[in-house]
């Protein structure tokens, strides 16, 4: 995690907190140095899951979010997710809620919570192909979907 990461998180976000913004402020708060936004580390954790975008269908939700120690500038970051739990949703759709833990560089539990998404029950042929490419390869391979 950068000194430009989190500049340009209190940009995007408006969060210009002291805590994360201003170096002397920080001094004298808990940790004696600035912290990373949570909702930064939490984007950049579950970012690092590798998505199947055949089978993706959305975020679905997060559960008990626990930053367990801060996160500083110059750290990091790793995760770690493992699947809980598999539930129908409906006909087409399933959910998927795994543990995700961000780990930092000194492997010290930065952040936990239940992670959960949405998952198509058939994949994607091509995902994110517009309807008229499909139509054509379709028609000139003689599939259908």
């Amino acid at each position: 995690m950068t000194e430009t990461d989190v500049v340009n998180f209190c940009m995007l976000t408006g969060n210009w907190l002291e805590l994360h913004s201003n170096v002397e402020h920080a001094k004298a708060s808990l940790y004696g140095q600035r912290l990373v936004q949570g909702s930064l580390v939490f984007s950049i954790v579950n970012a690092m899951i590798p998505f199947d975008s055949s089978v993706l269908a959305a975020f679905y939700g997060c559960d008990n979010l626990r930053f367990l120690r801060p996160t500083f500038i110059n750290d990091t970051l790793w995760a770690r997710v493992e699947i809980t739990d598999l539930k129908d949703h409906d006909e087409k759709h399933g959910v998927v809620t795994s543990k995700l833990e961000g780990i930092n560089q000194r492997d010290e539990t930065v952040l936990r919570c239940a992670f959960s998404l949405l998952i198509r029950k058939a994949r994607l042929d091509r995902p994110g192909e517009p309807d008229k490419i499909r139509a054509v390869h379709e028609k000139t391979q003689g599939t259908s979907s």
